[in-house]
């Protein structure tokens, strides 16, 4: 008789500055939908959406992963750190194609995850790949921000949906490889 599949809560934390795309690309990842009017996040918000893994011989993980999105503030990083980042067991960690500083940021969110929770496993997300046409930086970039932190990275875009569902299952392949290992 096989084994019962594990399950796995994960909590995920997205982080970026204002503006990059992050509500936009958890909704199209939770809902499947896009809105390009801009809603500022105030405080927090978490979405939740169920996930399967198949490892072959070391089974099945079913994971439920909670995506916490952040206001985009730095002030607001440092004021609630500890209660946002607790218990992190994963970042998604946005920036938008069409602002370098976005980018550059990264490096501020992720210490600041790190120094609440031990290392936990990144993706990075370079969002508003439809924008292609204005990026303001290019592939030697990514690599040397996501190779700072061994983190892999996808272009993404919010809008069309480009690579969205891959990044996520990207970082739940992560975290469920960790919680296989004893």
């Amino acid at each position: 008789m096989p084994d019962e599949p594990k399950r796995v809560k994960a909590k995920v934390c997205l982080v970026g500055e204002h503006g990059v795309g992050k509500t936009s690309l958890i909704r199209r990842y939770v809902l499947d939908e896009f809105d390009d009017r801009y809603i500022v996040t105030l405080g927090a918000k978490v979405s939740k959406r169920e996930m399967t893994f198949a490892f072959g011989p070391l089974g099945e993980v079913h994971m439920d992963m909670t995506v916490w999105d952040i206001m985009g503030s730095k002030g607001f990083r440092e004021l609630l750190r500890e209660a946002y980042f607790h218990g992190a067991q994963g970042i998604l960690a946005a920036c938008d194609l069409t602002r370098y500083e976005t980018l550059t940021d990264l490096d501020d969110w992720i210490e600041a995850v790190f120094r609440t929770v031990k290392p936990v496993p990144i993706v990075f997300t370079v969002n508003k790949v439809d924008l292609r046409d204005r990026a303001a930086f290019g592939e030697p970039q990514v690599r040397e921000a996501t190779n700072a932190f061994g983190a892999t990275y996808f272009y993404t875009s919010a809008k069309t949906g480009e690579n969205v569902e891959s990044a996520f299952r990207a970082l739940g392949t992560a975290i469920a490889q960790r919680a296989l290992t004893p």
